[in-house]
This record gives C-alpha cells, structure tokens and sequence, in this order.
C-alpha cells in the first residue's frame, strides 16, 4: 500500500507552480524524509497531502487510494505543522479535551500518561511551556488520534539538539508501532539518522525518490588527481568538489563505471548524497527498482 501517491500532481500560486508534474508513490511502513532547498514545493506538498490544499492540476490519494482531503483521509491522518499549533492560552488538559471532541478517535489515556511522562502538567498553559515542551504537546495530540500516516513539517526546526532527540525519539518509537511518517526537514544530520525513505524536491519537482539504502548503493564517491577530473565528464557524475591537489566526484555507480586507476571509491552517506543533489539541482538519480507495490526508486525532474 501507498500511503501517498501523486500523478502529474501540480500546485499553482497565480502565476507560480510552487508545484509541478510531481509523481510519486511513497510505500507505506517508512520514515520518509521530505528535503530540498527553501521554495522547493516541500509545505506545498505535505498541505496537498492532508487537505489543506486543492491542486491545480493532477491527483494525490492517501492511504491506499482514499482521496487527500476526504472524511476517510481525514480520519487517518496526523499533522504537525512547523509552529507546533497549539492554543497559546489552552492548558495541557484543555487541548486534549478540544481535540478529543473534534476527532472520532482519540486516545485520551495514552495523552495523559504521555505528557505525564514528560513533565508536562495538564493545567499548564501552552503559551508557558518551553519550545521543546510545545512540540511534545502537539506531537502527543496527534499520535493520540491513532493515525496510521503521521505527517511532520519541520518540527524540530526551533527546538534545542536535546529537545530534537527526544522529539524524534517519539517519532520512531511510533513508526516501530507501525505508523508511517512524512516529515519534512532541514536538519540532515537528525534525518540520517531516522528516514529510510527519501524524497528529494528542487524548483517544485521531484529530482530524487527512494529507499534510502538503495540510493546510497547506487551512488560512490570517487576521490582522484583533481588534474583528472574532466577526463571521466562522460561517466554519471552528479557532482564535482575541486580542491588544488585532489578532486571528488559523487557519481551513480554500476558495473560498467568500474573504478580509474589512480582513483579511490567511498561509500556515500545520506547527507552528502543529499547535499550533492542539492548544488546540482539538474541532475538525476540513478533509476531502478524499489521494493513494495507501487514505489518507484527515482522519478527524475524534466
């Protein structure tokens, strides 16, 4: 099952696609990571997915097909926007209760032992807590709804690096218990370290998509006489970094791209495969297969 799949989907602003012939099938059972540089289309598409907005052009549908935006859709859906929305003169207690009547399902008991565990006292304010503490908040109402999709919009992007952990020490502890995650971010360290599943956006297209331990198998780094750096332009090279005696260039890898002589190949990690697409917003991933129905390891930006 796809959890969110688009086709041709496309997001208009006047004059402006902040989105734009984007298909994709994200497979359900994954912490995908949403990346790409500011204006890349991420909010657009995380709004586009849970209803907030209506496409200009195409379809998406979540959740095995169910319309984006509809009761059904709704009701399987957890989002967190990226100024942790909640109600600044509202105590802890009193979101719970807005949103335990605002939702068919909602886990009343798991959101009180939740922020009891976390020190958060049901008659404090939201607007006396910490940063830290808010996220928490909002990322307990909506894991308390029993989503089986939850959706993330740079939630750690104002918060501490203890504050982060624990934030994302919640996230996967909800994707162990089966949840699927969208979550957008900045912070590619915490996103290494979490997302098995990769989406990469650049001027609202997809550049990027897969499982992330295939991505990284199908790209090297390639470390050489930075004088002989040009002599291989004909192979897949993504990106190029010169330095006066050495160069290094991130390239697809494949049995017919065997090794130079004189060069050595490293493993790629996340982070610089990300940031290597990045600098290079034209390039392309390597296509091929990914596991699960309907995924597709790379969609590549026209």
């Amino acid at each position: 099952m796809n959890v969110v799949e688009t086709s041709g989907l496309g997001k208009r602003y006047g004059r402006t696609w902040a989105l734009r012939e984007c298909a994709l099938a994200i497979p359900a059972g994954h912490v995908t990571a949403l990346v790409g540089p500011n204006g890349a289309g991420k909010t657009t598409l995380l709004n586009l997915a849970v209803g907030l907005a209506e496409p200009s052009a195409g379809a998406v549908t979540v959740l095995g097909g169910v319309p984006a935006g509809s009761p059904a859709a709704l009701d399987g859906i957890a989002f967190v926007a990226q100024d942790a929305p909640v109600y600044k003169n509202l105590s802890a207690g009193d979101m719970l209760h807005v949103t335990g009547n605002l939702n068919h399902r909602f886990d009343r008991a798991y959101a009180q032992d939740r922020l009891a565990e976390l020190g958060i006292p049901l008659k404090q304010k939201a607007g006396r807590m910490s940063g830290g503490q808010q996220a928490q908040l909002a990322l307990t109402l909506a894991l308390a709804r029993r989503p089986r999709l939850l959706v993330l919009d740079e939630p750690v992007a104002m918060l501490d690096p203890i504050a982060r952990h624990d934030f994302m020490a919640t996230v996967l502890a909800a994707a162990a218990d089966g949840v699927s995650v969208l979550l957008s971010s900045h912070v590619l360290a915490e996103l290494e370290r979490v997302a098995d599943y990769l989406i990469l956006l650049s001027k609202g297209r997809v550049q990027v998509a897969g499982q992330v331990e295939d991505l990284l198998a199908a790209h090297r780094m390639l470390s050489g006489p930075a004088g002989e750096a040009d002599r291989y332009a004909d192979r897949p090279v993504v990106h190029v970094r010169r330095g006066e005696a050495q160069a290094h260039l991130l390239v697809r890898a494949g049995a017919q791209n065997p090794v130079p002589d004189g060069w050595e190949a490293h493993p790629v990690g996340l982070e610089e495969l990300v940031l290597a697409y990045l600098r290079e917003p034209g390039a392309a991933a390597l296509p091929g297969p990914a596991r699960g129905r309907g995924a597709t390891m790379t969609e590549v930006a026209r």
